[in-house]
């Protein structure tokens, strides 16, 4: 999500305005204030992911406001996607839940979905930025052939207003080219959906939870990690001392 934030500010020209708001956020217990601008930040850690969580909202807010009446409404609806995905990664990280609490993270995972299309141009794949790239060098080629045909009967002034022109009939089609071969249907998307309806699994079936919970504890108490051990060694190097044959 914060790569296709990350390209709208730049598309908006709003990226100085999130870097400050980024490096203003004061400190708090068990926050840790940014040392840099996010441009800066070329990977995230889990605890630096965790702590983008709990201020992407109010920062990303600070970066779009007073917006230009062409840009109301473009400006609100990121805010919304970016509040709804945070708040059901924030619910989901509750130590227990009750009946509502899935069907809250639910609501928020569909409002996810019905504004995420603001960002539709942002998740490109190597695959369509290298074709968006091969039209724009075919169509930059063919207005340069005909302004050359035509330029003789041209005035300077009008040459650069035509040339302004050829740049954003560029910009506009590769764009277009973007939308249309850009897509969501990949597996992350999935996940947030299953997680959602897991929760609910759980919640529908509160008695069983709660005897788990006295029997257990916590979930989040749990750990795969002796799990993960014991897979190492008792599967993992074990399979490699066979000849392969019917190891199961």
């Amino acid at each position: 999500m914060m790569e296709w934030v990350k390209g709208f500010l730049k598309k908006h020209k709003r990226q100085q305005g999130f870097d400050d708001a980024w490096q203003a956020i004061p400190p708090y217990p068990g926050f840790s204030v940014p040392n840099s601008a996010y441009r800066n930040i070329t990977q995230c850690q889990g605890k630096e992911m965790r702590n983008l969580g709990r201020c992407i909202s109010a920062v990303l807010a600070s970066a779009l406001r007073n917006p230009e009446s062409s840009q109301y409404q473009d400006f609100k609806s990121p805010l919304k996607c970016v509040s709804a995905l945070v708040d059901f990664t924030l619910m989901a990280q509750y130590r227990s839940h009750t009946r509502d609490t899935p069907f809250y993270m639910e609501s928020y995972l569909q409002t996810f979905h019905q504004t995420k299309d603001i960002f539709l141009e942002f998740p490109t794949s190597k695959a369509t930025r290298a074709q968006a790239n091969r039209q724009d060098r075919e169509l930059r080629e063919l207005m340069a052939d005909h302004r050359d045909k035509e330029v003789r009967y041209r005035k300077v002034a009008n040459c650069r207003r035509l040339a302004d022109q050829e740049s954003v009939e560029r910009s506009d089609q590769r764009a277009d080219l973007i939308r249309r071969e850009n897509y969501f249907n990949f597996s992350k998307m999935q996940y947030l959906t299953d997680f959602a309806s897991h929760v609910r699994c759980f919640a529908s079936h509160v008695r069983c939870f709660a005897s788990h919970v006295r029997c257990f504890g916590s979930i989040s108490m749990d750990s795969t990690e002796i799990g993960e051990l014991a897979h190492q060694d008792q599967i993992k190097d074990s399979y490699r001392w066979l000849n392969k044959n019917e190891a199961a």
